[in-house]
């Protein structure tokens, strides 16, 4: 598998083409939001660039055709610097699985999940952070509804401060946020400003109520989490890049409730575990250790020795059987 490598910003790929190239902000079926020299334009896409799978991503830098008498149209989509993908579900056994890509060009990732209700799962974390891994994404981590989880005296529930620990010291930025205390919105208001982020979260982990309290006005609508099934109720329905006063912009996705792996090779799984790439290579069995219960495994050492999170290991472990 080919590692990422460096590519030119959106905007710098924007300053070498032509006065008809634009960024895609919103999609829906059929038609597209494509912000161009401070205008928004609603585009059809091009005959030639339709197939099954729609080829366009929030994102996407596209150059724009005029149609005479109807507005314009995408007639190319420029090269990405990266993206951010998923496996499309397979809703008939007869049906293929494709790329689903979510978002492009974009400068960072932010996972969001909620300290409680719903649930948080750890190892849907570990998926997004894989897939940022394996386009060379940088990742933040966010935790909401702090509040939640606080004790009285104002102190965070231990469980919670362990798992944040174990993000960080596997090399991930952590923001623990309460829209309702303010808690972390400042350190996250920093993190977003200047930058093209794209957050991912199920729905009801309070996503849009964590957008709203960064940035009042943006009138994103939010519901409760139902009460009899613990799922999250969608709130976001298409996927949008929403302009930040302060400059950079945010990606807010529908809730994702499943999350499948794309074009990331079992054999090149440990790679995006960044706590785990200093072992790589030096096991017995060299690159061929599957880091399971091969002797003389160094990853299992630094499992046993505390340099690597078990819960991390086990999420790896259940992962490499699923790619």
């Amino acid at each position: 598998m080919e590692r990422p490598t460096d590519q030119p910003h959106a905007a710098s790929l924007l300053a070498e083409k032509n006065e008809s190239c634009g960024i895609v902000y919103k999609k829906t079926t059929g038609h597209y939001d494509v912000r161009l020299d401070g205008r928004v334009l609603t585009c059809t896409l091009a005959a030639r660039l339709r197939g099954p799978v729609d080829p366009i991503a929030v994102g996407d830098c596209v150059r724009l055709a005029e149609l005479p008498g109807t507005g314009a149209e995408i007639a190319a989509i420029l090269p990405r610097r990266n993206k951010f993908s998923r496996r499309s579900a397979v809703p008939m056994p007869t049906a293929h699985a494709h790329e689903q890509v979510l978002v492009a060009n974009v400068d960072q990732v932010i996972p969001v999940f909620a300290a409680a209700n719903p649930t948080p799962k750890w190892n849907m974390l570990d998926r997004y952070l894989v897939s940022a891994e394996a386009e060379g994404i940088p990742a933040l981590v966010c935790i909401t509804k702090l509040d939640l989880v606080q004790e009285r005296d104002g102190s965070i529930q231990p469980d919670l401060l362990a798992v944040a620990e174990e993000y960080r010291r596997a090399g991930y930025p952590v923001v623990l946020a309460s829209a309702i205390s303010g808690a972390g919105l400042d350190e996250l208001r920093d993190a977003l400003d200047g930058r093209i982020s794209v957050l991912l979260g199920k729905s009801g982990v309070g996503k849009s109520t964590l957008l709203n309290a960064l940035e009042p006005g943006l009138g994103l609508r939010v519901n409760t989490v139902n009460e009899v099934t613990g799922k999250g109720r969608h709130t976001t329905t298409s996927m949008e890049m929403i302009p930040l006063a302060a400059g950079g912009a945010v990606v807010d996705t529908p809730g994702v409730q499943e999350f499948g792996l794309w074009d990331v090779d079992s054999d090149d799984l440990a790679y995006f575990y960044p706590e785990m790439r200093p072992f790589l290579g030096k096991c017995r069995f060299g690159l061929d250790c599957q880091h399971h219960e091969e002797p003389g495994c160094a990853v299992r050492k630094a499992v046993t020795s505390g340099l690597i999170s078990p819960r991390r290991w086990q999420s790896y472990l259940h992962l490499k059987n699923l790619v």
